[in-house]
């Protein structure tokens, strides 16, 4: 049974692999994708040298810190990397593309359902709660952050709570107070309950039937032309899979029952998150297929875990790793068959490519990481004043994560011993607003901008936020917009020609002059110091503005 939804992402892969091999015909004026694809390279890979080691600072350009160098609502609103990044820029590519992807790739509705629910959450609801509201006491903590606080606006000392066995020593946990969320962290969680509610109640109503048609179909062998072709390979063996369900099953099993002082979770526990990763993946696999965005299941897992086993973070952090990664792996493997399955590429090559990649992939990265934590001196040490590129942004929304969800628990934050109940509340919104949307456009059938309001991605927007910043966002947003909307309606012969043959460029590029970087210079840390390298140069934008609240760095209001 194959259920069939266009993946822009593969067509990105499919337009550069047919770029590589493509034949040039005689009298054609134009240049040739693959030269267009090596020029492109070219320019991208020398011109990274300068955001990416010797003028940093291009890499986020805040004009309004520069003007306003005293003012803390100034660089609130200027700083791209901790404000709200009103009139920020880039001039570095892997700023534009490292976390939503290249947005030349995605297609333009689904970019603008993104601004728009980025424009209401950054630029309408932050500054409302925090400005106008006070919000949870918004102001006594700074208005971009994902860390912890205590109620006077100091950071919390989680490993103060942490007792021998990493779990939460409740009396130590009263001494301190409850945690503080800055007021965008919080309201980031609660568009994620919003998302991922949103997202079963989308599909269902917008894609419920085409899924039951094409089941259906599937069965009855009214296939596309792609499968016809595909029927002269052979298929893979479902004992395949079995047998690869079984052995990881019963590995992951022997850790949770053999090593479950480490593990801390329960043998049920890898079998409920496996549970919840297929009941969402075939939904999130058709927002992915048809947004090129990708709602994640790392909220849920958290939540669902947290309310089971409260006070228990690497449970909690192992649980929510098993049900996230089930799910993105099988929507990424989905990928990945689908690109077979349009290049034509044998159903058993495709799955051995992946084992054997997934097995190298995996032990590769576990030893580079552990190379890295032994190797770089004060690695993910999280100091806005450091040029060091490793400072981990992602890591430290994991461990904070893995403190209000797992060491502190959702009763502790989100519900009646916490300070952000109101934000279960979203759930509800999240599972009506579909609704609404498809009451619409059964309302009004001919306007079928109706059909284009995608509320997962929409309330999902600043799924990525933190560690994704306003400047990654509105980078994104403005290069997406003018090649997926300008360029595609005024140059459409253009962007069909070279559009994705650019993205790819771009990105390969940048990864080949970031490998010479680090092997260059990187590796011996050696680095620049002077203005340019100096970061964005926004340093009051970290700043609370209650006052009589004392920060290290900050004026006292």
């Amino acid at each position: 049974m194959t259920l069939k939804f266009q993946s822009h992402y593969n067509l990105a892969s499919n337009i550069t692999s047919m770029a590589l091999h493509e034949k040039e015909e005689k009298g054609d004026q134009r240049i040739s994708r693959a030269k267009f694809f090596l020029i492109a390279l070219v320019c991208s890979f020398t011109w990274y040298a300068f955001p990416g080691y010797l003028f940093t600072t291009l890499t986020n350009i805040s004009w309004v810190c520069w003007i306003f160098s005293k003012s803390v609502t100034a660089q609130q609103i200027g700083s791209g990397m901790r404000g709200l990044g009103v009139g920020a820029i880039t001039l570095d590519w892997t700023a534009v593309a490292s976390f939503l992807f290249s947005p030349l790739i995605c297609p333009f509705f689904a970019i603008a359902n993104v601004f728009v629910g980025y424009a209401l959450i950054i630029y309408i609801v932050i500054p409302t709660a925090y400005w106008g509201l006070d919000l949870y006491d918004a102001q006594k903590f700074p208005i971009f952050s994902s860390h912890l606080f205590t109620a006077a606006g100091q950071r919390y000392d989680i490993p103060a709570i942490v007792n021998d066995n990493f779990e939460l020593d409740i009396a130590k946990y009263k001494e301190q107070g409850r945690i503080h969320l800055s007021t965008f962290f919080a309201l980031t969680y609660g568009f994620g309950f919003a998302t991922i509610a949103s997202t079963l109640t989308h599909v269902g109503l917008f894609y419920g039937r085409e899924i039951m048609d094409r089941y259906r179909a599937s069965y009855q062998g009214k296939d596309d032309i792609h499968t016809r072709l595909m029927r002269k390979y052979k298929d893979i063996p479902s004992w395949w899979f079995y047998v690869l369900l079984a052995v990881t099953l019963a590995v992951s099993l022997v850790l949770c029952i053999f090593l479950n002082d480490q593990v801390q979770m329960p043998w049920w526990g890898l079998l409920f998150a496996g549970a919840i990763a297929f009941t969402f993946t075939l939904p999130i696999s058709i927002i992915t297929a048809t947004t090129n965005q990708t709602p994640g299941l790392n909220i849920i897992t958290e939540y669902i875990m947290g309310i089971i086993l409260p006070g228990r973070p690497i449970a909690n952090v192992c649980f929510k790793t098993y049900g996230y990664m089930s799910m993105a792996q099988a929507v990424s493997f989905l990928q990945d068959f689908k690109l077979g399955h349009y290049m034509k590429i044998p159903p058993r090559s495709m799955f051995l490519v992946q084992f054997i990649g997934t097995i190298l992939a995996g032990t590769t990265n576990l030893v580079v990481a552990e190379w890295l934590l032994h190797s770089i001196k004060n690695i993910c040490v999280d100091d806005p004043q450091s040029d060091s590129p490793w400072t981990c942004p992602g890591d430290r929304v994991f461990f904070d994560a893995s403190v209000i969800w797992g060491l502190a628990g959702p009763r502790r934050i989100f519900g009646s011993l916490g300070n952000y109940s109101a934000m279960n509340w979203f759930f509800l919104g999240g599972f009506i607003g579909p609704v609404i949307v498809w009451l619409l456009h059964k309302a009004f059938p001919k306007q079928t901008w109706i059909r284009l309001i995608n509320l997962p991605v929409l309330l999902g927007a600043t799924a990525y936020m933190p560690p994704a910043t306003a400047l990654n966002y509105n980078s994104w947003i403005v290069v997406g917009t003018i090649f997926n909307f300008f360029v595609f309606r005024y140059r459409k012969e253009w962007w069909q020609r070279y559009n994705y043959v650019l993205s790819a460029a771009l990105d390969a590029g940048v990864a080949f002059m970031a490998v010479l970087i680090y092997l260059s210079v990187g590796i011996e840390n050696t680095s620049l110091t002077w203005w340019g390298t100096n970061g964005e140069h926004c340093d009051l934008a970290v700043c609370p503005t209650a006052k009589g609240i004392e920060v290290d760095g900050c004026p006292v209001f």
